[in-house]
């Protein structure tokens, strides 16, 4: 089936023909639904931080920082901004007189609100001779759009979200994303004053981001009093996945040749698992506010961060007793059932030999916080207490595309969620013994999507592995804490930057 041309393409890519197979064999059988127990809701999967303890798990995390703790900021920020023009590049594509939709008309309406409003406006009159005003008054809108998405303009159609002005900053300057997750590192995830921030970025875009961080942070350093390590990596070649067409074929272009994609965010496992720090902050790199508006943020980054460290610091007590052979094996259990919210029914025929091995099995793996926020009508992806392979049952983070939707309990369950996914992870990627975990040796290969894309005019298929926070952390030590819906501001369209949030 591979002739030497695809032998030559996957050895370069750094992927087998056995990973071929699979990747094959994956879009024939297709993948499992995952089976749950029930919703994580607050007491059943879910914890609630009352205040005062809230500022128990603060000063547990910043005795963490203060006494050498190791901290690292990982930002997926590689993802294109198209969709976030989806509506502005219709509104091109109709080439329409003016605004229609709400959409449209939101975005005109307010189109000075926009940080990157002055930009746009001086490529505008670089373009046509004209600024915004102007077009505007002779129902140039297209223009305007233009500006904002074509390649002789702005680019926002292209560029990263990372790239985009997004906010309004001190002293009439604007900040990127990527100057937003500066000043948030400096002011929770810095240690021993030393704020180390991790992007992961696309190789197109390498440059530009380099040039904004030469240019910002060393002002930074001295507004914040750190000293940043900032560091990149790209998405592996190697992690990219073979496209089928309807029949689950390879797709071959006009020359014959294979095509791979990228494999969506769950291929970061691979970025993450070289990342050396004890915790690591995983946010996405659009969830970000002016800093005027941060404090909540602040505050329960610190407040889940707390809560990882005092998990862990019990995790490693109960192992060396476990290694001592003195354990007490009840009590043990009853933190995973309860702390963990781990169950096993299997454990209650278990002999104590067996019942040690369990729970060194359940205790010794990595361990992840992740705040949760209260749903307000998008049922969908988020907090469950789901089936392992071996039996037990654990809080998973779920997307609604791995729950079967032609069972009816399934769907009743997603549809009550009451808190979804704000991708608000604080990790802890060492063991009890200092050593780094194989993040590669936690994820549930079982759990990828296929979804439909197009190539050339052609229906084709294409296989995303399993998600960053779903299914490549499926085997961690899972926790859910409410955070507020404060800490919660994506910027899902370009109108999200009008929301008071944003401004």
């Amino acid at each position: 089936m591979l002739n030497n041309n695809d032998l030559a393409l996957i050895a370069d890519k750094g992927i087998t023909e056995e990973l071929i197979k699979t990747q094959l064999d994956n879009f024939n059988n297709g993948f499992p639904s995952l089976k749950i127990d029930s919703v994580a809701t607050v007491g059943n999967g879910i914890v609630a931080i009352d205040d005062a303890t809230a500022s128990q798990y603060i000063k547990k995390w910043n005795a963490f920082k203060d006494n050498g703790g190791t901290i690292e900021k990982f930002v997926p920020a590689s993802g294109a901004a198209s969709r976030m023009f989806k509506n502005m590049f219709a509104f091109v594509t109709e080439n329409k007189p003016q605004p229609e939709t709400d959409f449209e008309k939101n975005f005109f309406n307010n189109i000075t609100k926009f940080a990157f409003y002055p930009i746009l406006n001086k490529a505008c009159v670089e373009m046509y001779n004209l600024n915004i005003t102007e077009l505007i008054e002779a129902s140039r809108y297209v223009d305007v759009a233009r500006a904002m998405l074509d390649v002789k303009g702005l680019n926002y159609g292209a560029l990263p979200k990372g790239l985009l002005k997004f906010h309004h900053a001190a002293a009439g300057t604007v900040h990127t994303p990527v100057e937003e997750h500066l000043e948030e590192g400096a002011q929770y995830a810095a240690s021993n004053g030393v704020c180390n921030l991790h992007f992961t970025v696309s190789p197109e875009h390498r440059k530009e981001f380099k040039k904004i961080l030469d240019a910002k942070v060393p002002n930074m350093e001295k507004v914040w009093g750190v000293t940043y390590n900032v560091t990149m990596s790209e998405q592996k070649a190697s992690t990219d996945t073979i496209a089928v067409t309807n029949d689950n074929t390879p797709y071959r272009d006009a020359n014959g040749n294979l095509l791979f994609r990228p494999a969506g965010h769950g291929a970061l496992i691979e970025n993450l698992n070289e990342r050396d720090a004890q915790v690591i902050f995983v946010k996405n790199i659009d969830n970000v506010v002016p800093s005027r508006l941060r404090n909540t943020t602040l505050r329960y980054k610190k407040v889940i961060a707390g809560y990882l460290v005092d998990t862990q610091e019990k995790i490693a007590k109960y192992l060396q007793l476990l290694d001592e052979g003195n354990a007490p094996l009840k009590e043990i259990l009853e933190f995973v059932e309860n702390s963990l919210f781990t169950h096993n029914a299997a454990t209650t025929s278990m002999d104590e030999v067996a019942l040690a091995q369990y729970l060194r099995g359940k205790l010794n793996r990595p361990i992840r916080v992740c705040g949760m926020v209260r749903n307000e009508g998008e049922p969908g992806g988020g907090p469950y207490l789901a089936y392992n392979n071996d039996g037990s049952y654990s809080p998973q983070i779920l997307e609604a595309a791995q729950i079967d939707e032609n069972n009816p309990d399934a769907v009743a369950l997603m549809k009550s969620g009451t808190h979804f996914n704000p991708v608000d992870l604080v990790c802890y990627i060492k063991d009890y013994k200092g050593n780094k975990f194989n993040l590669k040796d936690f994820v549930d290969y079982k759990t990828g999507l296929i979804s439909e894309k197009s190539k050339d005019g052609v229906a084709i298929k294409a296989l995303e592995l399993p998600g960053l926070w779903n299914g490549s952390m499926s085997d961690w030590n899972t926790i859910f804490v409410e955070v507020p819906i404060e800490t919660f501001n994506p910027v899902k369209t370009v109108n999200d930057l009008l929301r008071p949030q944003h401004q």
